[in-house]
């Protein structure tokens, strides 16, 4: 999608219902980026307006010409211009810039009843800003006044075709686009306007322009108080849609639906006229790029069992030497049956992957899985136990059958669940062996010299290995050049996965994650006692 660049020059509403506020809020709500110019302060909130504060207009031209010569511009959307000399500076700052889509909203009288375009900066707005608008957005009562300031009478409205009517002569002030909001005429279904509350069924926006075409856009009425910046916030919506490509009559249709949403889900701020929900289609990550097994490992479900897991008595006899040997030897045996099942799981994610990138990344797991067997094999033999012995193992009750347990549910995930699934169910061994790892060779109380596991241990804390479980991503390499271990792969693909999830789904693999966690910790425990 395009990046697309709005500058917006209107007024600052310090409640952040509209104003500035709001603009910034709908361009990053549509993923594009905001820049500001602002003509007025205001003190405000959502019971009116009790002050402004006008901006000198060679101030004004100055922060137009830093934003527009520096980032560039595809859409300028004008709002409150609070004065003619205000609308004479921006008229003037357009035209030098060449600017070539502008979007007026027409700000005279805020949602709460205050003036805040006086009649003298009328005349100016209508023959200098209006003839360069790509569109213009005025309400009702907008339209009537520049209608009036251009001398024509008052035109009332009874039906739909009245506000069409009025949307071709306020096109005539020199617009190419007229979009009449027909929020303070709130009509009947059968096209008549509504006289009484129980009469209001639709409302009706009207848009003309182009070769004369005239289009409505019709949505439900919505009895609500939280109306403060809908004015503000649709005009921004069509610029932004405006500014990533969008025609002006889909821009218009989709900016509509916003607003209206944003009215539907409103927070309900405020004692007078709330505030809209400007975020009610943005999904929000839980984590940062680059951190969602940080995210993983630190969420308050994870964290004691993820403890639990890294820190278990039979990690830290290891780790001091004082396992029995037994435990370890039985241990080796059955951790070799089990990466068996997990190369199968990792062989799986290879098939379920839809990028060559990701078939070679699980491929290449599996050749790590492999290596890290002959090491089990090796360690082994040295205990006088052949891979023969090995492989042919009985289940026994109580032992294995965690084991078994382990990966049939690793399998059954990788059979029921997408690409991500499978991985986040992998994650808990491929991650967790580095950690302990880690925390094993910085332990003081560790013993180095006479511990029959050191060796072991030190297979899974090589530089390239921990800074791979720290980081999360990227391919890291040794100070020897050699390629890091599948944990590497396994985060790489965790991170780039995890950005294209929603936010409950996340916490669908934080649960996967956590019953992987809870089968390592069982896997730590059939031999712990020993």
């Amino acid at each position: 999608m395009v990046l697309g660049r709005v500058l917006v020059i209107a007024g600052s509403d310090c409640s952040g219902g509209a104003g500035l506020e709001a603009d910034q809020k709908v361009i990053a709500a549509h993923g594009c980026y905001a820049m500001t110019a602002t003509t007025a302060l205001t003190a405000q909130n959502t019971t009116g307006v009790f002050d402004i504060h006008h901006v000198p207009a060679d101030f004004l031209r100055k922060q137009i010409d830093a934003c527009i010569e520096d980032i560039g511009v595809d859409v300028v959307k004008t709002g409150m211009l609070a004065s003619a000399g205000t609308v004479d500076a921006v008229a003037a700052a357009l035209e030098a810039h060449k600017v070539k889509t502008l979007v007026v909203d027409p700000v005279m009288v805020s949602t709460s009843g205050s003036q805040l375009l006086p009649s003298a900066a009328l005349d100016a707005l209508r023959s200098r800003l209006l003839p360069m608008a790509t569109i213009l957005t005025p309400n009702l009562p907008e339209a009537r006044l520049l209608l009036a300031d251009s001398g024509h009478g008052f035109v009332p409205v009874e039906k739909i075709s009245d506000l069409e009517y009025i949307a071709q002569l306020v096109r005539n002030t020199g617009p190419k686009w007229v979009l009449i909001k027909g929020g303070h005429c709130p009509f009947r279904k059968d096209g008549t306007v509504a006289k009484s509350p129980a009469e209001k069924e639709i409302v009706v926006d009207v848009l003309y322009g182009g070769g004369d075409e005239l289009f409505r856009i019709e949505t439900p009425y919505h009895e609500s108080r939280n109306t403060h910046g809908t004015g503000c916030s649709l005009a921004s919506a069509i610029a932004s849609n405006l500014a990533t490509g969008m025609d002006v009559v889909p821009a218009v249709k989709a900016a509509c639906r916003y607003v209206e949403a944003g009215i539907k889900t409103a927070p309900g701020l405020g004692s007078g006229s709330g505030p809209l929900n400007h975020f009610h289609s943005v999904s929000r990550l839980p984590f940062s790029p680059g951190h969602f097994v940080d995210y993983v490992l630190e969420h308050p479900d994870v964290a004691p069992v993820w403890h639990r897991f890294v820190n278990h008595p039979f990690v830290l006899a290891m780790g001091n030497g004082t396992l029995p040997l037994e435990s370890f030897k039985g241990y080796l045996v059955q951790d070799y049956l089990y990466l068996i099942q997990f190369a199968r799981a990792n062989a799986l994610a290879s098939y379920k992957a839809r990028s060559m990138h990701d078939i070679v990344a699980s491929a290449e797991i599996v050749s790590h899985i492999f290596r890290e067997m002959q090491l089990h094999v090796g360690y082994c033999e040295g205990f006088g136990i052949s891979k023969e012995e090995m492989e042919q193992t009985e289940e026994k009750e109580g032992r294995l059958t965690s084991c078994t347990a382990y990966t049939r549910y690793v399998l059954d995930v990788g059979q029921s669940e997408d690409l991500i699934g499978l991985h986040i169910a992998l994650a808990p061994c491929l991650l967790g062996y580095g950690v302990l790892a880690e925390q094993l060779h910085k332990d003081p109380n560790s013993n180095r010299e006479s511990n029959p596991y050191w060796d072991w241990i030190e297979n899974y804390v090589a530089d390239d290995y921990v800074t791979a479980v720290k980081t999360g991503r990227g391919k890291s390499r040794s100070a020897k050049g050699e390629r890091t271990g599948a944990d590497d792969e396994l985060a790489e693909l965790l991170e780039r996965h995890a950005m294209l999830q929603g936010p409950s789904r996340i916490e669908e693999l934080v649960k996967i994650f956590i019953h992987a966690t809870k089968m390592e910790v069982a896997f730590w425990e059939m031999y712990s006692s020993e």
